[in-house]
């Protein structure tokens, strides 16, 4: 079920020697239980830090989920993506035969944990902006997933939209508590309570 990851060692090493990737596990601890971790997204680079603050015994088992315009496009990206990250691929555009979280459901329904950045773009800023509504259609289609809010702290500095190449700089890896969730939640209050859930990793 799972691909070979004896090449993602360079990736790791690489993340960690141009922004440092720390994780600082506040609220939970690593697990092999499924999981969906939702962060906030201030850069490409998002993807690939969280994934490489995992330990290496879990990462097979976490995919990304990501752009499928931007990570398949150039070899190398491609490489990453598919061959070394397991990356979870998503058209955006929503068409009469498709539909975006399609991917992602049949990645849980396969037993993988997920990383999702449910702002849905990227923002270059510290504080997450509103969220769309997947993680909580998810959370109603897989209530027994844990949800795991991740904060990304600084990363928005070194690797902003436009910039080819990350600026050498440090940022740290929140992980909080387990977000308390029902599929009876209204979506509105759950968006906003796992939008807070990141803001309050933020805080100092």
């Amino acid at each position: 079920m799972f691909k070979s990851f004896k090449l993602m060692t360079p990736i790791v090493w690489l993340t960690r020697l141009l922004v440092g990737a720390y994780p600082h596990w506040q609220g939970c601890a690593p697990s092999s239980k499924q999981r969906i971790y939702f962060a906030n997204h201030t850069s490409h680079l998002d993807t690939i830090v969280i994934w490489a603050s995992l330990p290496p015994q879990l990462r097979p088992f976490v995919r990304p989920v990501a752009a499928k315009d931007y990570w398949e496009k150039g070899l190398l990206r491609r490489r990453i993506a598919l061959d070394e990250l397991n990356v979870v691929l998503v058209d955006r555009r929503r068409t009469e035969h498709s539909n975006p979280l399609d991917p992602l459901r049949q990645a849980l329904q396969e037993g993988s944990s997920l990383i999702i950045f449910p702002e849905g773009t990227r923002r270059p800023q510290p504080l997450p902006s509103e969220f769309k509504s997947g993680i909580w259609r998810l959370m109603k289609e897989f209530p027994q997933v844990e949800l795991i809010p991740v904060y990304i702290e600084n990363l928005h500095r070194a690797m902003p939209k436009g910039v080819l190449l990350p600026v050498p700089t440090v940022c740290s890896i929140r992980f909080g508590a387990p977000l308390e969730h029902s599929p009876e939640d209204l979506k509105e209050d759950f968006l906003e309570r796992a939008r807070n859930a990141i803001i309050s990793l933020a805080q100092p």
